[in-house]
């Protein structure tokens, strides 16, 4: 049987950093290395595999169990392939402690990665397998830049009746996510000498009156606009650049805002928003999008049949939230049902000493394994 702890440590030990991360031509970046390694894993045991191109050298892996009689359902296990850099080369080796296992993707989501693809080879290699749902693996690149693959499989026109999305949800079923606006201010000034200011008009000094109302009459009117499984709307801003030096009048300053956004918000309308806020104010802020792609939020029925399946043999009575955005958004943007799930702590993702407990990835393996067992 294919062991969760000895997969997610050869994982580990192959690098699969987004390229947008690194210098180009960095030996650590790139899906392409992994999965190769989990194409072979999953034909190993049965599973037929195929890569889907999505950019030069990054392909999802899509790998399938076939039902015993005419496929009449379709369930995606889909977890990304690509991490984050890390800040040391130690931290893409495994390390196997008393209760945790250490490494960069760990438990985003490799952890994911291991536990998933662990139930289905299993499922495939003994006892009676579903009679009418095809099983695919789909190992998704570039989750952490664009979602270049999530955005590929949906484009592709790939349908299911669910999708169980990896990330680490503390092994929590997870039916809503927030999505991720990154908004550009910009402001414009009048360059003077710094011994004249009157004479100039400070781009500086109007952004921070911009970021004043952000951060407190704005965020004070988001945490009014709750949801029930996510809280409430957020705002934060980032970044602030301007200026040149300090006896020269900044004719332009910029700064860059993360908006977490709730189920029914849209950028068309967050940005109006804001907008109408600063006009309010009397103040000359520009406004555009940061983002590639829109990042919207998700909320999945939790009475869809297969979502409360997976809910009672979770032992969950109620539906859980996350704060983050993932490829759930996409796939369920492009008709897919999806909920969230999987081992590990999102407290650990992206930090230099990340990891996962052992036990955690045990039982996110063996979870997924009742459920794919449980499918018609």
């Amino acid at each position: 049987m294919t062991d969760p702890e000895k997969l997610l440590c050869e994982l580990i030990a192959l690098p699969s950093v987004n390229p947008a991360f690194l210098p180009a031509r960095d030996h650590r970046a790139g899906e392409g290395r992994l999965a190769e390694f989990l194409a072979s894993t999953a034909a190993q045991a049965g599973l037929e595999t195929q890569l889907q191109a999505v950019q030069p050298g990054r392909s999802n892996l899509l790998a399938a169990l076939r039902p015993s009689a005419k496929i009449r359902h379709r369930v995606l296990l889909a977890p990304h392939l690509d991490t984050v850099a890390a800040t040391g080369e130690e931290q893409y080796a495994p390390v196997l402690a008393t209760t945790r296992i250490y490494g960069r993707g760990a438990c985003d989501t490799k952890g994911s990665v291991a536990a998933m693809l662990t139930a289905l080879c299993r499922l495939a290699k003994s006892g009676p397998r579903p009679a009418q749902t095809e099983i695919i693996f789909a190992g998704l690149v570039d989750e952490e830049h664009v979602q270049a693959g999530s955005r590929a499989l949906a484009a592709g026109g790939c349908k299911a009746d669910l999708a169980v999305v990896g990330e680490p949800t503390r092994l929590r079923v997870v039916t809503a996510h927030k999505g991720s606006l990154w908004l550009g201010l910009s402001t414009r000034g009048k360059s003077a000498h710094g011994a004249r200011p009157d004479l100039g008009r400070n781009a500086i000094h109007e952004m921070a009156q911009a970021v004043c109302l952000l951060e407190n009459d704005y965020a004070r009117l988001l945490r009014r606009r709750r949801h029930p499984l996510l809280g409430h709307a957020t705002v934060n801003v980032g970044v602030i650049t301007g200026g040149t030096q300090p006896n020269i009048v900044p004719d332009a300053c910029r700064a860059v805002v993360d908006r977490r956004t709730l189920p029914g918000e849209t950028e068309k309308t967050t940005l109006a928003e804001m907008t109408a806020l600063f006009r309010g104010r009397n103040l000359r802020v520009h406004i555009a999008s940061e983002k590639m792609a829109a990042c919207l939020p998700m909320e999945t029925d939790p009475r869809l049949p297969l979502v409360r399946q997976f809910l009672r043999l979770a032992g969950q009575t109620k539906a859980a939230g996350v704060d983050y955005f993932c490829d759930a958004s996409v796939l369920a943007r492009a008709g897919i049902p999806s909920v969230v799930f999987g081992p590990g702590d999102i407290a650990q993702a992206h930090t230099a000493d990340e990891w996962i407990a052992r036990k955690s990835l045990a039982a996110a393996a063996a979870l997924l394994e009742k459920f794919l067992r449980s499918l018609p």
